[in-house]
């Protein structure tokens, strides 16, 4: 489909005509143009400032000056609870990040996944269960995760409703004093991201206001697709996931692409290889990027890769899978000389039984069912990601920051 139908006149431009993957079949355009209207006269979530902010700390990351920490849910609901959880989350996350730069004594960049993250791209636009077949949930951005015909509907004021909920997780993060933790999420539902962009930056350029950094997905980001364009023209810093699909040209007609004026911190790449292919298929495109002259952030998501089918049914992530493809994304970098500049995490503060493993109190496979609660894929638990990250700092002793090209 393409946004031309569902995006007003005066916030249309030049991503609105162009094939837009992983879009709901809205059963009314006409609402979803209400919507987008609504949400082009209600205030910005962030401000312009800040996403700069976070673009100029990002550029130290791509300088080997600072290291990226980004983690969160991997779908937010629509719960008066879900506020509470995004400070339990932003605390764990510094409370990460403080075990990194205690044992770098390097500066780590925080950016929650939370205040936006409410629609997944899905690999079926159905779901069976027996006989029954209905709308795959996507997020409760669009449609409800009940089995039922009424709950699939896609509903367009579902984002109004995530605009609110995002506003009251800003509003607790900043109540909590947690410290500077940024919002980032998937630039998914473009009505929504478009409906929040700004003309507010120098010189004019739009800023997506709906959080401080977004990303295009593994399953939108063809080069010709309305995700890419979209992300090319706004001002935020941007990311972009990078599977074991993806080759070394496309890598770097991506980054030509997203930031063709070569602005440090502009952009992120999120490489999801999985345990297993990120030694093979990391190395070319991190060469070849570098050789373009780009200076990206390359982040590693070990989660995306590492997804299995558990006991009773249900997806799950065995840690020991997360860790072995961190330590070959840090293996990666360290050979070619390259900064190794962050990990991106699917985790929450709860001590949630929905990946399998750990050191202390570790998730046996048969009591995943214990406390599943993620709306969609697993995520670690507190304890998990605290192991996690200790065992990153471990690899300080080899992986030396100030021994790189251009850092300081």
């Amino acid at each position: 489909m393409t946004l031309t139908d569902l995006a007003p006149p005066r916030v249309r431009d030049s991503w609105s005509a162009l094939p837009a993957d992983q879009q709901p079949p809205w059963p009314d355009p006409a609402a979803v143009q209400r919507v987008q209207a609504a949400l082009s006269a209600a205030p910005a979530l962030v401000d312009v400032p800040a996403c700069d902010a976070l673009r100029e700390q990002l550029a130290a990351v791509a300088r080997g000056e600072a290291f990226l920490l980004q983690g969160g849910d991997c779908a937010e609901v629509l719960d008066p609870q879900a506020p509470r959880r995004a400070v339990s989350t932003a605390r764990l996350l510094r409370r990460m990040a403080n075990v990194l730069e205690d044992a770098w004594t390097l500066p780590v960049v925080t950016v929650g996944r939370l205040a936006g993250q409410y629609a997944k791209p899905r690999s079926s636009a159905v779901e069976q269960r027996g006989a029954q077949v209905l709308p795959v949930y996507r997020g409760d951005a669009v449609n409800g995760a009940a089995f039922t015909a009424a709950a699939r509907v896609a509903d367009p004021r579902r984002l109004m409703e995530v605009y609110r909920a995002s506003a009251a997780t800003l509003a607790a993060v900043r109540r909590a004093g947690v410290g500077p933790v940024f919002a980032s999420h998937e630039a998914l539902l473009l009505p929504y991201e478009s409906g929040l962009t700004r003309f507010d930056g120098v010189g004019g350029v739009p800023y997506d206001l709906s959080g401080h950094m977004v990303w295009v997905g593994e399953r939108t980001r063809r080069l010709d697709g309305a995700h890419v364009e979209f992300a090319a023209r706004i001002g935020n810093p941007v990311a972009v996931k990078l599977g074991p699909s993806v080759g070394a040209d496309e890598a770097v007609a991506l980054v030509e692409r997203l930031d063709p004026q070569r602005l440090p911190g502009r952009v992120t790449l999120i490489a999801r290889m999985g345990a297993g292919r990120v030694r093979d298929r990391l190395p070319e495109l991190v060469e070849r990027v570098r050789a373009s002259g780009a200076g990206v952030v390359w982040v590693c998501d070990p989660m995306h890769g590492n997804t299995v089918q558990g006991a009773g049914g249900r997806k799950t992530r065995w840690v020991d899978r997360i860790r072995e493809e961190v330590c070959g994304f840090f293996e990666v970098h360290r050979a070619l000389g390259t900064h190794a500049g962050g990990v991106h995490l699917e985790l929450t503060g709860a001590e949630v039984t929905e990946c399998v493993g750990g050191r202390e109190r570790p998730v046996a496979e048969g009591a995943l069912g214990v406390r599943y609660e993620s709306a969609c894929d697993p995520r670690l638990n507190a304890r998990q990601a605290v192991e996690l990250v200790q065992d990153i700092a471990g690899l300080a002793g080899s992986w030396l920051p100030s021994a790189l090209p251009g850092a300081g």
